[in-house]
């Protein structure tokens, strides 16, 4: 059996953070390197998705409570305005093998962000 992700540790109490919203099916947490102003991680509880493809297409409901959730934080932190990102393998920037979304949120005007 393999480890727990660091989100599932997280998620246990293991290791701190501040949980920003949950709910039965995912949390949200901040990013501990933000790469803007606002950069919320969504996370599905289950540890049974490496990444967004294999998400999408095992458990689209999950995927869907996932983006609306990435809503729910825009709307509290950001005007409801919000980019959504998804790393897809470790030549793109996945360091964590358990699906998540980063949200970003309140980046200035005319400044790409992107990681």
């Amino acid at each position: 059996m393999s480890e727990p992700s660091i989100f599932t540790r997280i998620l246990k109490g293991e290791i701190p953070a501040e949980i920003l919203l949950e709910t039965d099916n995912v949390f949200a947490i901040r990013d501990i390197n933000p790469q803007a102003p606002l950069h919320v991680l969504v996370i599905p509880k289950s540890e049974e998705y490496r990444n967004v493809t294999e998400l999408a297409a095992g458990d689209p409901a999950l995927m869907a409570d996932l983006v609306a959730a990435a809503q729910r934080i825009a709307d509290e932190h950001a005007n409801g305005e919000y980019r959504l990102i998804f790393n897809n393998g470790a030549s793109v920037s996945q360091s964590v093998f358990h699906v998540h979304a980063h949200v970003l949120g309140n980046i200035p005007e005319g400044k790409l962000i992107g990681f």
